[in-house]
């Protein structure tokens, strides 16, 4: 199976000037672990996750002063829609993190994470054992 497959079209973003209570807010309330970080005058695109707000929040820095371009990951390791699952999980695996950016041709498509490989790879082993 292939990432495109299996990861969230869906994508949470936000804005370099957010705060970490407003990336917060939006990722509780749409059950994510992750935001793809826009910002009009970088190159590329961010990834704000759960471990960058853990880390400021434990820190002690203020989520309602703080924003999210001083946090984020810049140096994101980007999926391919074509990638297999293996390879996606082996990237991760090699970088330490839960979730890849899927870009094709600069645009963002989606975002895999851990969780979405977990639930497909338990869902074909199950069907394998019926």
């Amino acid at each position: 199976m292939h990432v495109r497959e299996a990861m969230s079209a869906e994508v949470l973003t936000v804005g370099p000037d957010h705060t970490l209570r407003q990336a917060a807010r939006m990722m509780a309330a749409r059950g994510t672990g992750s935001a793809v970080v826009l910002d009009p005058d970088a190159d590329g695109v961010g990834i704000m996750t759960e471990r960058d707000l853990l880390r400021a929040i434990g820190a002690g820095l203020d989520p309602d002063v703080e924003r999210t371009a001083a946090h984020l990951t810049w140096d994101v390791v980007y999926a391919g829609p074509d990638w297999t699952l293996e390879e996606a999980a082996l990237a991760m695996a090699r970088g330490g993190f839960r979730h890849l950016v899927v870009l094709e041709g600069g645009e963002v498509l989606g975002v895999i994470s851990v969780r979405d490989i977990m639930r497909v790879w338990a869902r074909e082993k199950a069907l394998k054992t019926l």
